[in-house]
């Protein structure tokens, strides 16, 4: 069988091939198809039901270009073809939506697999959001970008990022340094995801009138958080009760996204998990919704998400 799309111009097909005509290659690998390039045609040859499962993905992907979406990387195409190979008629759709952000390089930020879709509509639409799943699922990441954009977009003053001060049983008074000098390493990944999406520049500037505000969760307490997109990060490592008191510091005109992995919690033996005890507590209140991700989310390397998997199988950590 074979079928012929056609194309609005030669930008299009740039796009649309990738360096190298990687992105074509892989989805004639995936779909077992022949693609070949005809001017402003491509013809798709193949058994026909591969051929329609490929000129659907080529569609979606045209769709995307059409909307502004310039470059779709490697990666874009691979995570569009193992979401749409497990759910056709949901797959992934490159389309830019409309809490897409620009980072410094001017690429588009957005979610790649159904789960992290459902997360950004999630912080869309909720209050309070808890995202609860592996590393490398784009928790944080996306909540940075959904932060960045409500602050460009005016729908928030300030940005508040904040994380418990405890990581792989290390006590903060063996380190060097004073309180800050002790505090910053465990904030770096906070600050890795800022600085991908803005410019320094802007970023300095906003840490030194408030505007943005990066602290350790200890000095959430006592403070009322009004017109803020506050982000707590590694939530697996707050108590039950520095989980309430995270909770109860959200004011008006405020949206708090809760990320955490519950297989990896730092705190000592016997202590209560204040994310888990959060997920059995808050599971029926309206206006809080839980988010939960799997090694199908999972967007860095490849291996990454089979070492997740592997973990799961055998109920290790």
């Amino acid at each position: 069988m074979e079928k012929i799309i056609r194309l609005e111009g030669k930008e299009e097909l740039q796009s649309l091939f990738g360096r190298y005509d990687e992105n074509l290659k892989l989805i004639e690998e995936a779909f077992r198809v022949k693609i070949i390039s005809r001017g402003e045609e491509l013809k798709i040859s193949g058994s026909a039901h591969n051929v329609e499962k490929a000129v659907v993905l080529i569609d979606k992907l045209l769709e995307g270009i059409r909307h502004g979406q310039s470059n779709i990387a490697k990666q874009d195409i691979h995570y569009m073809i193992k979401d749409f190979k497990s759910k056709p008629k949901q797959s992934a759709r490159p389309k830019r939506i409309e809490e897409a952000v620009l980072n410094v390089e001017g690429k588009n930020i957005g979610p790649k697999t159904r789960g992290q879709r459902e997360y950004v509509e999630a912080i869309k639409d909720f209050d309070i959001v808890f995202s609860i799943g592996p590393a490398g699922t784009g928790k944080t990441y996306l909540a940075m970008a959904m932060a960045v954009e409500a602050l460009k977009s005016a729908k928030v003053r300030r940005i508040i990022l904040t994380r418990p001060a405890l990581e792989a049983g290390e006590s903060l008074g063996y380190l060097p340094g004073d309180l800050e000098e002790k505090i910053s390493p465990y904030l770096r990944p906070l600050y890795d995801a800022l600085y991908d999406m803005m410019d320094t520049e802007r970023i300095e500037k906003y840490l030194e009138t408030g505007i943005i505000e990066v602290a350790p969760l200890a000095y959430m307490r006592g403070r009322t958080l009004n017109d803020a997109f506050i982000i707590l990060d590694e939530a697996q490592n707050c108590t039950a009760e520095q989980m309430k008191m995270f909770l109860t510091r959200l004011g008006f005109d405020s949206k708090a996204v809760i990320t955490g992995d519950i297989t990896q919690s730092d705190l000592p033996g016997g202590k209560p998990i204040g994310l888990l005890q959060a997920q059995e507590i808050l599971k029926n209140i309206e206006g809080i919704k839980f988010i939960y991700f799997t090694g199908e989310d999972v967007v860095r390397h490849e291996l990454v998400q089979k070492i997740i998997e592997a973990y799961q199988k055998l109920n290790y950590l």
